[in-house]
């Protein structure tokens, strides 16, 4: 910090309170691409029930199906958090602590749209081809989740 209050490194020359209100405004367009991505996947979800072949589901179809649809609602109610907790707390000069908790929110996020991709792609896979090519078709999904949304920027910040 320096001696007029402001922050400088890369390449930025900003207060304190400027930081956080462009930390929030990074968080917020985060959760805008985060919540589509969450909307259209549980809007196909909900929409299987509704098709005739679904009555012909195994019993563990239907409850991996279940599991994703509480997933999906689970990432819904998450993404929706960090709005309600800055509209409950606006005006009582924490957004650093609002950022820094909505930094955890996401990461969360991020974690659960992985698993219910990789999820709904194995579900597809066991239902129209079978459950050997559900295992390999989600499970190789999820390892390259886990490779772009973890391991990639984690090296990148080490490089």
């Amino acid at each position: 910090m320096t001696d007029d209050g402001t922050t400088q490194g890369a390449g930025r020359d900003e207060t304190a309170t400027e930081r956080a209100d462009r930390k929030w405004n990074d968080m917020l367009q985060e959760l805008r691409v985060i919540q589509t991505g969450a909307q259209l996947t549980a809007g196909f979800l909900l929409t299987l029930p509704f098709q005739e072949r679904f009555t012909d589901l195994t019993e563990g179809q239907r409850n991996a199906y279940l599991v994703l649809v509480v997933l999906a609602a689970a990432i819904t109610a998450l993404v929706l958090s960090p709005v309600a907790i800055h509209r409950r707390l606006s005006g009582q000069q924490v957004k650093d602590r609002l950022v820094a908790a909505s930094h955890v929110i996401v990461r969360s996020v991020l974690v659960l749209m992985g698993l219910l991709v990789a999820g709904i792609v194995a579900f597809v896979f066991d239902v129209v081809i079978d459950r050997t090519s559900a295992f390999v078709a989600g499970g190789a999904l999820l390892v390259l989740l886990v490779t772009m949304l973890g391991i990639v920027p984690r090296a990148l910040v080490h490089t």
